[in-house]
């Protein structure tokens, strides 16, 4: 599906975000190693998730729908070896935490997925299960299909070589069912969810420094309330950082701090951020965020922030090119290696957009000033597809996003909340929103 967007002077409004893609698939997981039941309020159902879910059934869990809740009955740890290839689809974090899952299952697993995820390096998952006994096997020694033959896992100490959360949260899994103690070593710190979900499911993990430490043992089902996605968020709170008077709010938006960096990255550009006091449930904060827009100047985002605004880079970049000045983005190569190259694929459609960009090997700088319209692709990234939306609302002229259709991988009413703030888009050949 190809849309126009037409660009628009303000925003404004309230909007609730669907539930958090990470939390979703990490409380689907634990909920499905545990004794007795879990049940997922406000559960993601979109693809990535959902392919999460029929991969668990495919290891025979039983997954129930009720209402808005997803319910879990968990396998006390036993988990049945599947008929089939699982298929992950399109979803890293489903094939890497399942990876983590079968790593210490007496059951042979084949983990495979779309055209996009078998281009994703898996190597870096694999070597740590490797060492804690696992036999897997990947694709030129890096690239799916996972081919995993369960063990009796042992408890390793395992530095990451580069920050991943998803790849922490695999050994962490996996850890649960090793005959000693884990231990994954951080760099940096990243998303934090797995640990918080652990340790609310009555496992005992810990933190120490840079290290995270996990006793083996079995999870024990609960109820999970999963907050609105930070990430999904960002695209509304950024489009409306970037334009002098509007205003909008997203409600009950999850604020864990190794996800906020996108709130303090345009707070630094000059964005007027306002978060009504934060409650915990489960283990995670969450709060109602409002933005003011504003004039916005060019920053350095790089190191330690990286990790903790990942995700929202492609928007990200977008706003800086209707920033004032030259931003500079550093120390995120893993960018390169998401559902597309996104370094690529960002500096191509912004300068097509006509926005100067010096593409980098871990980065992009770019040139603020405006964005005029034209034509973008997608690429199959469905963070990508959001992130030239958010072009096309700030542009000069209408902007066609080619490929749109991928927001339904973690947004699949994200043009009707956009319509609520008063974006309008029009899907080529049908009727628009707005």
């Amino acid at each position: 599906m190809d849309v126009i967007v037409a660009p628009t002077a303000r925003l404004s409004g309230s909007v609730r975000v669907p539930g958090d893609k990470s939390i979703s698939h990490r409380a689907a997981i634990l909920g499905a190693l545990a004794s007795g039941v879990t049940t997922i309020r406000n559960f993601l159902r979109a693809e990535d998730c959902l392919r999460t879910v029929e991969c668990l059934r495919d290891l025979g869990v039983t997954i129930d729908e009720d209402g808005d809740r997803l319910v879990v009955h968990g396998t006390s740890g036993h988990l049945r070896e599947p008929d089939r290839a699982l298929d992950a689809g399109n979803s890293g974090t489903t094939m890497r935490l399942l990876a983590g899952v079968a790593a210490g299952q007496p059951i042979a697993v084949v983990i495979d997925g779309d055209d996009s995820l078998r281009r994703r390096p898996m190597d870096r998952v694999a070597d740590p299960l490797r060492r804690m006994g696992a036999h897997v096997g990947v694709r030129e020694g890096r690239y799916p299909p996972l081919r995993i033959m369960g063990a009796r896992l042992r408890g390793i100490t395992y530095e990451l070589p580069v920050p991943s959360a998803q790849v922490k949260s695999a050994v962490l899994l996996a850890g649960l069912l090793a005959e000693s103690e884990t231990v994954v070593v951080e760099p940096v710190p990243t998303r934090d969810h797995t640990e918080r979900m652990l340790a609310e499911f009555g496992v005992a993990v810990r933190r120490d420094g840079r290290r995270i430490i996990l006793a083996p043992g079995l999870p024990a089902g609960r109820e999970v309330a999963v907050p609105g996605d930070i990430s999904s968020a960002a695209f509304f709170l950024a489009a409306a950082a970037a334009r002098l008077g509007s205003k909008v709010t997203v409600e009950d938006v999850g604020v864990n701090p190794t996800r906020t960096g996108v709130l303090d990255v345009l707070e630094q550009m000059g964005a007027a951020i306002e978060r009504d006091p934060a409650h915990e449930e489960g283990g995670e904060p969450s709060a109602w965020v409002t933005v003011r827009g504003g004039r916005l100047r060019g920053v350095s985002i790089r190191g330690p922030l990286i990790p903790r605004v990942i995700d929202e880079l492609p928007v990200l970049c977008v706003v800086a090119a209707a920033a004032e000045g030259k931003t500079v983005i550093r120390d995120a190569a893993e960018l390169r290696a998401k559902e597309s190259d996104r370094i690529a694929v960002i500096a191509a459609g912004l300068r097509s957009l006509g926005v100067t960009v010096k593409e980098r090997p871990d980065g992009i700088e770019i040139r603020g000033g405006g964005l005029r319209g034209g034509v973008v692709d997608a690429a199959g990234d469905h963070r990508i597809a959001m992130a030239f939306v958010v072009a096309g609302l700030l542009a000069d002229s209408p902007v066609t996003v080619r490929g749109a259709e991928t927001v339904a991988i973690s947004f699949p009413g994200f043009f009707d909340a956009l319509d609520e703030l008063g974006g309008k888009t029009t899907p080529l050949g049908g009727a628009g929103n707005g």
